[in-house]
């Protein structure tokens, strides 16, 4: 073969090398990296619909987000390596074993969105740890200002219920807590980057008392959600950094019927508090980190993408999983006000623990002294 044919056979293959990777055609002329992803983009269709009631950021949305902690953290290595069942991690047992799982006392209020889920996994024949992750990432991206998480697909529908007593609870001090988190494999650092979610909520299980729907968003370590923030209106932002400000003010008085198991007092008139946020926030493991967040909202959000990531796949392998986050919708931009002291309140309020660096010199908010109005249930 002469040099001219070897030359141009080359040429031919370098061609050939550069030309993109052929994607898969899904429905509505959507295409997707692998077609295994292509089943996502019908599931994303039905559910922002009729789950997420024309992807809203509403009740169902901070619901799903709990329900993707309350499944993946169903996993101990203390007990694996005690020669018992340690649980499968983030495998959909909350949803396959719900008649269990949900009665335990930190699931407490799961199962209604367990019940509205599970039509959606089924009808679309994806595997119930699948969907709750994707549910929650899907979710989470119709709040303004919220994080794009990664989706992994092809977690397999046989699972095992989960062990009692894995979830922490808002009662729990912050070493119980920090230890279960560490047994499942995640740090002090690590709880406090999964705690920014907490900025959009509600809570209707602790204190019956106060209307269920607040604004906030409280998933991880509680026992139902709770409530932390500005005053709600019709399209919460998430991620807004007045949470870890007002976490950290001295509280004064219960929003509700008075002090419940799990329960601290808050700073502002109708404001929720969980004792949890309340230790963790003071915490001097936890305190800095805690913080640091109040003026880095980018931080923030990056460092909870970053553990949600590792989250999602708790007892998985990542490696044997397919990615699908190209499915997951990119949320709005939006640009958040500064944070702020509440109106009538001074730094002499804020009860800062954080002893390498000072408490940020914020301003307090204009006008009368804040309090936060309780929305109904939609």
């Amino acid at each position: 073969m002469s040099f001219k044919s070897i030359f141009a056979l080359a040429a031919v293959a370098v061609a050939v090398a550069a030309l993109p990777p052929r994607r898969a055609a899904c429905s509505n002329g959507r295409t997707a990296s692998d077609a295994a992803c292509c089943v996502w983009f019908d599931v994303l269709d039905d559910i922002q619909e009729n789950l997420f009631d024309d992807a809203e950021c509403g009740e169902d949305v901070h619901e799903s987000l709990r329900l993707t902690f309350h499944d993946a953290i169903g996993f101990s290595r203390n007990l694996t390596n005690h020669g018992q069942f340690g649980g499968g991690g983030a495998d959909g047992s909350i949803m396959a074993f719900a008649q269990i799982e949900t009665n335990f006392h930190a699931n407490v209020g799961v199962d209604e969105i367990v019940e509205a889920q599970r039509p959606f996994a089924l009808k679309h024949n994806v595997s119930f740890g699948d969907f709750i992750q994707f549910a929650g990432a899907t979710g989470v991206s119709n709040c303004a200002g919220g994080p794009r998480l990664q989706f992994l697909a092809g977690r397999s529908n046989i699972s095992q219920p989960s062990p009692d007593l894995l979830v922490p609870e808002p009662s729990d001090g912050t070493d119980k807590i920090f230890s279960r988190m560490e047994d499942a494999g995640f740090s002090i650092i690590d709880t406090v980057n999964l705690l920014a979610s907490h900025t959009v909520a509600a809570q209707d299980k602790v204190d019956a008392s106060i209307p269920a729907r607040l604004h906030g968003l409280s998933f991880w370590v509680l026992l139902t959600i709770s409530y932390q923030g500005t005053p709600f209106d019709s399209t919460p932002s998430m991620f807004d950094s007045q949470f870890f400000v007002e976490t950290l003010l001295q509280g004064t008085l219960f929003p509700g019927n008075g002090s419940n198991v799990g329960e601290v007092e808050s700073p502002l008139h109708g404001e929720f508090r969980l004792q949890s946020d309340f230790e963790i926030a003071r915490d001097p493991r936890s305190a800095c980190e805690w913080q640091s967040f109040i003026t880095d909202h980018q931080a923030m959000v990056s460092k909870f993408e970053s553990v949600m990531q590792r989250l999602a796949t708790v007892g998985q392998n990542p490696r044997a999983l397919t990615d699908c986050s190209e499915v997951i919708p990119v949320p709005k931009a939006v640009r958040l006000p500064a944070a702020t002291l509440p109106a009538g309140k001074t730094l002499k309020d804020v009860q800062a623990a954080c002893a390498a660096t000072p408490f940020p010199r914020i301003k307090a908010a204009p006008g009368p002294t804040t309090s936060v109005a309780a929305v109904p249930p939609s």
